[in-house]
């Protein structure tokens, strides 16, 4: 039995659902995330895309600039941010010259990064092309991150990365933790490590059962798990020592409101759409690619988006089986697409059912 949520809760759920359909009948475009390579140094047990060395056939970056010309003569001057992700994007060398020529163009952009290739230079390289924001994933303490990571030296590339960007202080900078059966108890040793590197930004996220994740049962914690780290973000806030939020992916019933800045909103295909590593013209990437809508091979991005992505903006075919009958559909609509089972057109992980 799911706990009721309280007449404030809702009161301000329904105002944020108005909200909610306006933003998804103007669909503006906000986010574009190109994910530049299935190429990675590393071999995490959580990959959603299971990247690992020789995985792909990269798609020459002009590519992507010539979509962004397009977009450019369509919209204007309102812009999507850019955000480049794989794999490991450091892996591709060219990525310096296409921040400069997106730079010029008139974008902003930023990247998502495991860290371990980022040196003084190449961090100096990146800024200097017009980077202006960063996310490093820190998933627990030495032993706990270096097990998800796959990898016994990440942990200290990792902090040497965060220190590099830390100190030369120019871009938006976050730090993002994955949530574990194998750091779950480290959550405040976590915050003290990051408050002593001056970390001012982290989000944190649980695992969907997606790619590698599905084989790896250490990787999926249950309701009580997840209210507690619901709680410590909730107590963490109140300290007000670091600017903390739950990640994207669920909506969280009386969380709602306290665990992150802004109501529960999937925006996947609405404001957000993603280049895959083949060209393929998706929403978020960590969506099922069933749901890819075109290719820039074929089309241009810009087309794509105006004229596809219907199953996005219209939801009402995710309300079926746990969701049929559930007094929050209206609010979280089926969860977050990356957590629908096509197949069966189920939800696969109820955030609000875990919470109880």
């Amino acid at each position: 039995m799911q706990t009721k949520i309280n007449l404030q809760k809702k009161l301000g759920l329904k105002l944020f659902r108005h909200y909610k359909v306006t933003q998804t009948q103007l669909h503006d475009l906000k986010y574009l995330f190109w994910e530049c390579t299935l190429n990675c140094n590393f071999s995490c047990l959580h990959c959603g895309s299971s990247c690992g060395t020789s995985q792909s056939n990269d798609l020459p970056y002009q590519l992507i600039i010539n979509e962004l010309i397009l977009i450019k003569e369509r919209l204007g001057k309102n812009l999507p941010h850019i955000v480049v992700t794989g794999g490991e994007p450091l892996m591709r060398k060219d990525i310096e010259l296409f921040g400069a020529e997106i730079s010029k163009l008139g974008f902003t952009w930023g990247m998502v990064t495991n860290g371990s290739l980022l040196s003084q230079e190449r961090f100096a390289a990146l800024a200097e092309s017009g980077l202006t924001a960063m996310t490093i994933s820190l998933d627990g303490l030495k032993e706990s991150h270096n097990w998800l990571r796959n990898n016994v030296l990440s942990f200290d590339k990792t902090i040497s990365a965060i220190k590099t960007v830390l100190e030369n202080n120019s871009i938006n900078f976050d730090v993002a933790t994955c949530i574990t059966l194998k750091n779950i108890n480290e959550l405040e040793a976590i915050h003290e490590l990051l408050l002593s590197l001056g970390v001012k930004n982290w989000r944190i996220f649980t695992i969907d059962p997606i790619g590698r994740a599905i084989a790896n049962k250490e990787l999926n914690i249950n309701g009580e798990m997840l209210v507690r780290t619901l709680e410590f973000i909730k107590m963490a806030k109140k300290r007000k020592q670091i600017s903390i939020n739950y990640g994207c992916d669920g909506f969280l019933g009386n969380y709602e409101g306290e665990v992150r800045d802004e109501f529960y909103f999937c925006k996947a295909g609405i404001n957000i759409a993603s280049i895959l590593h083949d060209g393929s013209v998706g929403a978020c990437p960590n969506i099922n690619s069933q749901l890819v809508q075109g290719n820039i091979l074929n089309d241009s991005l810009i087309n794509i988006w105006n004229k596809n992505f219907q199953v996005f903006r219209n939801r009402d075919w995710t309300k079926t089986g746990q969701c049929t009958a559930c007094e929050n559909y209206k609010y979280c609509q089926g969860n977050g697409i990356c957590l629908r089972d096509l197949e069966n057109n189920k939800v696969m992980k109820c955030h609000s059912k875990m919470i109880g």
